[in-house]
């Protein structure tokens, strides 16, 4: 394969968001994080925004809200400590524990 035909190919290593999320769930490790600001979007979904550090290295992320996250809104305020399951090998890859 030559060097063009290399970089021409499509990466199939990006993995979908259950595939990411089954994953963070067997191999994640825990930290804590905070809620740093929340969103509704105009379809009415909820969507937060929230930083962990690890090894002095900040992290900013967010996420949408699943039906049963959405029935505790003080949980999820801004503000509000949360667990965050991240990938030890990519620490930016990361979601609500």
């Amino acid at each position: 394969m030559g060097i063009f035909e290399f970089l021409k190919r499509k990466r199939t290593t990006t993995l979908r968001t259950e595939e990411r999320l089954e994953y963070l769930l067997h191999h994640g490790r825990i930290t804590d994080g905070i809620i740093i600001d929340t969103e509704t979007t105009p379809s009415g979904d909820e969507i937060v925004f929230y930083v962990y550090t690890l090894n002095g290295v900040d992290f900013e992320s967010s996420e949408l809200l699943n039906e049963e996250q959405r029935h505790d809104p003080l949980k999820f305020a801004p503000g509000a400590k949360v667990g965050i399951r991240y990938d030890p090998k990519n620490q930016g890859n990361s979601t609500l524990a």
